[in-house]
This record gives C-alpha cells, sequence and structure tokens, in this order.
C-alpha cells in the first residue's frame, strides 16, 4: 500500500472518529483528506470499503504486536496471555474502534456486518487456540465454549468497568480478573463434560462467507456461458460475445468493479435483441445482487 493511500486511511479513521462513519459523507472525506473524488475511487470502491481498509490496517497492526509479545516467552503461561490480552484492549481504545462496531452492527449494510461478523469469528479462533496453549490438549473438546464465554464476560467486564476508571489501569485490572474467572471456568466446563459448541464449527464459520462467493461466482459463469452459446452468427457476434466477457471479467477479475460500465453492458445486450431474455435477465440480477453486498 501507497504512503498516500495509507495516509487517507489514517485521516479518514479521524474523521469517523470525529463525526460518526454515518455522519461522514464522501464530500467531507474528500475535503478531509485533500484528495480528488477520482483518487478517492481509485483507492476505494465506496465509503464501506475505506472503513473496512481502516479496521484492516488496524487489525493488521494488532496482530503484529501480539504475536511479538510471544517471542521468548512460554504460550502456555497466563501472564503471557494476559499481556497480549491488555495490548489489544489498548489498541480498542485507542483507536476506537467499539464505537465504529456500533454504527457498523446497527446499520443495513451487509457488506459491513458480515465483515464484523468474520472478525469476531476470528477472534474467537485465537482465543480457542491460545486456552489450547493454556489448558492443554485434554480439554480440547470444551475450549470453544470457554471462548465464547470469555469474550462475552471480557467485553461485559471491561465496558462497565471502563466506565469508573478511565485510566488504562482499569482495563488491566479487568483483563486480570477475568481471566482469573475463565481458568476456573474452564476446569468446571472439562470436568462437566458438556459441550454446547463443537470445535469444528470454527471452520464451518469462517468457510460459510467463502462458500457464498463461489457459488455467487458459479452460478454468474454458468449464465455467461449460456449466453455465449446461444449467441447466433451476425455481424454483431464477436461484439456481443466481448461485451458479455467484459462483464464477466469486470465482476469478478477486477479490484473496482465499475457499476455504471457493467449496467451500460447488460442495456445494451438487452438492446441488441439478439441474445435469450431470460438468461439476460438472470445477468441483470446477478449484477444488482454483486453491488447490493458491496452495499451500492
Amino acid at each position: 500500500m501507497n504512503d498516500r493511500k495509507q495516509n487517507v486511511i489514517s485521516l479518514a479513521h479521524d474523521l469517523f472518529i470525529e463525526k460518526g462513519f454515518q455522519s461522514t459523507s464522501i464530500q467531507d472525506i474528500l475535503d478531509y483528506t485533500g484528495i480528488s473524488k477520482g483518487t478517492f475511487y481509485n483507492y476505494f470502491s465506496s465509503k464501506n470499503e475505506l472503513l473496512i481498509a481502516i479496521f484492516k490496517t488496524t487489525y493488521k497492526k494488532m496482530e503484529i504486536k501480539r504475536d511479538e509479545l510471544l517471542i521468548g516467552k512460554d504460550p502456555s503461561t497466563i501472564d503471557s496471555f494476559i499481556l497480549q490480552l491488555e495490548m489489544q484492549m489498548m489498541i480498542n481504545r485507542k483507536n476506537k474502534l467499539v464505537t465504529l462496531f456500533e454504527e457498523v452492527i446497527v446499520s443495513d449494510d451487509p457488506e459491513l456486518k458480515q465483515f464484523i461478523r468474520e472478525g469476531q469469528i476470528k477472534q474467537i479462533q485465537w482465543l480457542y487456540s491460545r486456552f489450547i496453549d493454556l489448558f492443554g490438549e485434554e480439554k480440547q473438546p470444551y475450549l470453544l465454549d470457554v471462548s465464547i464465554m470469555f469474550l462475552g464476560i471480557l467485553h461485559q467486564n471491561v465496558k462497565y468497568y471502563s466506565t469508573i476508571n478511565e485510566s488504562s489501569a482499569g482495563i488491566s485490572k479487568a483483563v486480570k480478573y477475568t481471566v482469573s474467572r475463565i481458568v476456573g471456568i474452564a476446569e468446571e466446563v472439562s470436568a462437566s463434560e458438556e459441550q454446547l459448541f463443537s470445535p469444528t464449527l470454527i471452520d464451518n464459520w469462517l468457510q460459510n462467507h467463502g462458500k457464498t462467493d463461489q457459488t455467487f461466482k458459479d452460478d454468474l459463469n454458468q449464465t455467461i456461458t449460456k449466453l455465449i452459446t446461444s449467441l447466433k452468427d451476425s455481424n454483431d457476434t464477436e461484439d456481443l460475445r466481448k461485451l458479455i466477457e467484459f462483464v464477466q471479467d469486470e465482476i469478478l477479475h477486477t479490484k473496482k468493479p465499475r457499476r455504471f460500465l457493467i449496467e451500460s453492458a447488460v442495456f445494451t445486450l438487452k438492446s441488441k435483441g439478439q441474445l435469450n431474455i431470460e438468461e439476460l435477465d438472470i445477468l441483470e440480477t446477478h449484477v444488482k445482487t454483486y453491488f447490493s453486498a458491496l452495499g451500492e
């Protein structure tokens, strides 16, 4: 990522914190960052994509720092786990991530909500992995349950304890208290041999989004193939084939698909009257579905 784009992400983050994501317009971003509309859309297809870039940038830095804390340390010790959690919570507070999360969760935007859900699942996956380090392989069948309970307890403890303790010491105490409680819970859950969630669910959760994407790609490719196969020989045959392939390539292989060009291409294909109208309607539905998922 080039320095200018990274600077836009950083400035937009500040702006979203100051004004709120929903209240910030594209024009506000252009004015605040000093870039043109063309540059903005060269970097991001939408305001939503910009917010996701902010989250991804922050997460990446956090993950690197979180892993660095284990260098030279025993991952099976509670102290190393507490250090990682404290650092993670401090980064969340510094970057106002919880505030941004709350704006996204109450919105109706499917792309942003899906991104947040995946982030939550990855957090549970990380906790599950660390709890295996801490509590041992023999307790593994019950540690997804423990991870989910821990995440809920931690967030509530930090939320309410931080309202009366604004300093970092407040977060630290809440984290240590919650970790101490979860040690007992892990022992109790394992001893009971009761399981609410199977650990195999983690892989299923993470794969669901990818399966949805693949299903869409398969359906689109099938429609494209049918349209090309149905082409009748005429002076426009080659141009129509290229137009159909343009739609396919723009959606599946372009980083920032241009909606106006795609819709114009579909309109042209329909106006020629040489293709199966039902398949063209299906193609048009695919296009609408695709951009709806992007929140456009």
